[in-house]
């Protein structure tokens, strides 16, 4: 009897596993130690392509020794304010967080990507979206500690297949880009850690019974 609950329950697991997909993570080192001191702005920008399937961006655990100012300049669909949770989503052409502050040697947060267009991609679509980080001075429009062209610090891709990819960019100097991009591992959801439970009491009954 317990084998083929556990069949059951095991079958059923398996097929709602996509609609609790885990969002994909990441924790965000920015080091601005060689403009410590001086006041610039943050700005986190989401775009779609053309034809791009739905999808959130959440910003949490921002932190640093540098400190915020001023109200942010919010652009489509953004909620929320640092240091966060801040969402924002691909829903309009222009989605952008543009924040003041004064740098100090590092700045900290974590990145958490979301929405069908990562946990059920559609097939259809033929475009994905791009998260950008970027840091710039006073004026709002030159950018900091970056040699990309659209003054970028790091950009995430989410791609059309569900899966996302990042890229850094060196210092106008070069050597190394500050930012450090590193992706977390998901902690096992509750229905997956139910799911190995059944399996190993599938497992005990049959030694038992053998």
């Amino acid at each position: 009897m317990l084998k083929h609950v556990g069949q059951i329950l095991l079958t059923l697991g398996l097929a709602a596993l996509p609609s609790v997909a885990s969002p994909i993570t990441y924790m965000v080192s920015v080091d601005t130690s060689a403009i410590n001191g001086t006041m610039g702005f943050l700005d986190f920008d989401f775009g779609p392509g053309n034809d791009s399937q739905s999808a959130l961006v959440t910003i949490s655990n921002f932190s640093g020794n540098g400190a915020l100012s001023g109200s942010p300049q919010v652009n489509g669909a953004v909620t929320g304010v640092l240091p966060g949770p801040l969402v924002i989503g691909n829903s309009t052409p222009f989605n952008d967080y543009f924040q003041g502050i004064t740098f100090g040697t590092s700045i900290l947060f974590d990145l958490a990507f979301s929405g069908p267009g990562l946990s059920s991609p559609n097939g259809t679509s033929t475009s994905g979206s791009t998260f950008a980080f970027g840091m710039f001075d006073t004026t709002g429009s030159n950018p900091l500690l970056t040699r990309d062209p659209n003054g970028n610090t790091f950009i995430v891709e989410v791609h059309l297949d569900g899966t996302t990819s990042v890229t850094t960019f060196a210092p106008p100097t070069g050597g190394m880009p500050v930012a450090t991009v590193a992706a977390t591992v998901p902690e096992p959801s509750t229905l997956a850690l139910t799911l190995l439970a059944i399996v190993g009491l599938r497992g005990m009954s049959t030694r038992k019974s053998g």
